[in-house]
Protein backbone atom coordinates (compact mmCIF):
# COMPACT_ATOMS: atom_id res chain seq x y z
CA UNK A 1 0.00 0.00 0.00
CA UNK A 2 1.56 3.52 -1.00
CA UNK A 3 1.60 6.80 1.05
CA UNK A 4 -1.44 7.98 -0.81
CA UNK A 5 -3.53 5.15 -0.05
CA UNK A 6 -2.40 4.53 3.39
CA UNK A 7 -3.48 8.96 4.11
CA UNK A 8 -6.82 7.69 2.09
CA UNK A 9 -7.63 5.45 5.03
CA UNK A 10 -6.30 6.78 7.64
CA UNK A 11 -8.85 9.83 6.44
CA UNK A 12 -11.79 7.51 6.33
CA UNK A 13 -10.83 6.32 9.94
CA UNK A 14 -10.53 10.09 11.34
CA UNK A 15 -13.98 11.02 9.18
CA UNK A 16 -15.84 7.78 10.23
CA UNK A 17 -14.29 8.40 14.39
CA UNK A 18 -15.38 11.90 13.93
CA UNK A 19 -19.28 10.93 13.03
CA UNK A 20 -18.15 13.68 9.86
CA UNK A 21 -20.93 13.22 7.26
CA UNK A 22 -20.24 11.09 4.50
CA UNK A 23 -20.19 7.84 2.29
CA UNK A 24 -17.08 5.88 2.56
CA UNK A 25 -15.76 3.02 0.53
CA UNK A 26 -12.86 0.59 0.45
CA UNK A 27 -12.27 -1.96 -1.68
CA UNK A 28 -8.41 -3.22 -1.65
CA UNK A 29 -6.51 -0.58 -2.88
CA UNK A 30 -9.32 1.66 -4.32
CA UNK A 31 -11.11 4.00 -1.75
CA UNK A 32 -14.18 6.44 -2.43
CA UNK A 33 -14.58 9.13 -0.11
CA UNK A 34 -17.79 11.65 -0.49
CA UNK A 35 -17.74 14.13 2.50
CA UNK A 36 -15.88 13.66 5.70
CA UNK A 37 -12.00 15.39 5.96
CA UNK A 38 -8.28 14.94 5.86
CA UNK A 39 -7.26 13.43 9.35
CA UNK A 40 -5.15 15.32 11.57
CA UNK A 41 -1.38 15.16 11.51
CA UNK A 42 -1.41 13.90 15.09
CA UNK A 43 -4.35 11.14 14.65
CA UNK A 44 -2.92 7.65 14.66
CA UNK A 45 -5.78 5.49 13.10
CA UNK A 46 -6.35 3.70 9.62
CA UNK A 47 -8.66 1.41 8.56
CA UNK A 48 -7.23 -2.37 9.32
CA UNK A 49 -9.85 -4.11 6.47
CA UNK A 50 -9.59 -4.74 2.95
CA UNK A 51 -13.45 -4.14 2.37
CA UNK A 52 -15.75 -2.05 3.56
CA UNK A 53 -18.58 0.49 3.34
CA UNK A 54 -19.94 3.39 6.17
CA UNK A 55 -22.36 5.52 6.16
CA UNK A 56 -22.20 8.43 8.55
CA UNK A 57 -25.60 11.09 8.48
CA UNK A 58 -26.23 14.07 9.74
CA UNK A 59 -27.47 13.84 13.89
CA UNK A 60 -24.53 11.54 14.32
CA UNK A 61 -26.07 8.48 12.55
CA UNK A 62 -23.67 5.76 11.58
CA UNK A 63 -23.80 2.54 9.68
CA UNK A 64 -20.73 1.20 9.02
CA UNK A 65 -19.33 -3.14 8.01
CA UNK A 66 -16.06 -2.32 9.83
CA UNK A 67 -16.15 -3.69 13.25
CA UNK A 68 -12.07 -3.30 13.68
CA UNK A 69 -10.39 -0.89 15.57
CA UNK A 70 -8.64 2.04 14.14
CA UNK A 71 -5.97 1.64 16.39
CA UNK A 72 -1.95 1.24 14.59
CA UNK A 73 -1.05 -2.36 14.67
Amino acid sequence: MNKRQQEARKAIAWSTDALIPGIYVWLGNWLFRLGGTEAQESYPGTIHSKFGLAVVLPGYHIWTTYQGSYDPE
